[in-house]
């Protein structure tokens, strides 16, 4: 069913993680040839060397079958939601998966979908839930307290039913990433819950799946402002689109 395949990273400072991440994304591409990928590196003004890692590894890059990489560089931070939005733009494949470059859900987790039968016909947009109750979840407390607040809020305040909006492994038909993106207004961490919201809007459904979740260390969740911020960016929201 997914005949060719769009995958987005966005990155900011990712330079003490990029040499496993990439060495993951070396080995998903050599194994899963059928998906015939494309790789969108969307660098969201990073301040380190993130950005020549990535171009050494695109150019040091050698496989029998043909891989589209693209690298967009932003010259300033503008969020995670403006990243993702830069890359969709340019993705030309099929289907988009939008992830995170820290492989907190590997990459194969999509095979694994597809071996399972898991993506339907009458489905456009998937999420990736840690929430599920097949989910496979290795977080430290702390991170789940605050996930399980931010849903419930989420829920009550903007009528989600969407049990894990903030895990990054998504994944879309075009014409369906396309749209919600170009729509677009929040950039940081609660574009996430528009993107949802824009969706809803034109009755699209989305369906929601297991994965393998796991923490990785030096993540950029501050424990103390982000939930002020995840309270405010919720309000805002709010006033916005309802």
């Amino acid at each position: 069913m997914i005949k060719s395949l769009s995958i987005i990273f966005p990155v900011f400072n990712e330079g003490l993680r990029l040499k496993s991440s990439l060495s993951h994304i070396k080995i998903f591409l050599k194994k899963e040839k059928k998906l015939k990928p494309e790789i969108i590196f969307v660098d969201d003004g990073s301040e380190d060397n993130s950005y020549d890692l990535i171009y050494k590894f695109i150019n040091n890059f050698k496989s029998k079958n043909k891989v589209k990489f693209k690298i967009i560089r932003s010259k300033d931070n503008l969020g995670k939601g403006a990243a993702l939005k830069l890359g969709v733009k340019k993705a030309t494949h099929d289907w988009i998966l939008t992830t995170d470059i820290d492989m907190s859900v590997s990459l194969f987790q999509i095979s694994k979908w597809i071996k399972k039968k898991q993506i339907k016909k009458k489905y456009s947009v998937y999420f990736g839930t840690r929430s599920h109750k097949k989910s496979i979840v290795k977080r430290n407390f702390i991170r789940k307290i605050l996930g399980d607040v931010g849903s419930f809020l989420i829920s009550i305040i903007l009528n989600i039913n969407i049990k894990d909006t903030q895990c990054g492994y998504k994944l879309y038909k075009k014409q369906q990433a396309k749209f919600a993106f170009s729509k677009l207004k929040n950039c940081g961490w609660d574009h996430d819950i528009e993107l949802v919201l824009l969706l809803k809007s034109k009755n699209i459904v989305i369906k929601e799946l297991p994965v393998k979740w796991i923490h990785k260390e030096r993540s950029k969740v501050n424990i103390f402002l982000d939930p002020i911020k995840m309270f405010i960016g919720i309000l805002i929201i709010r006033f916005r689109h309802l």
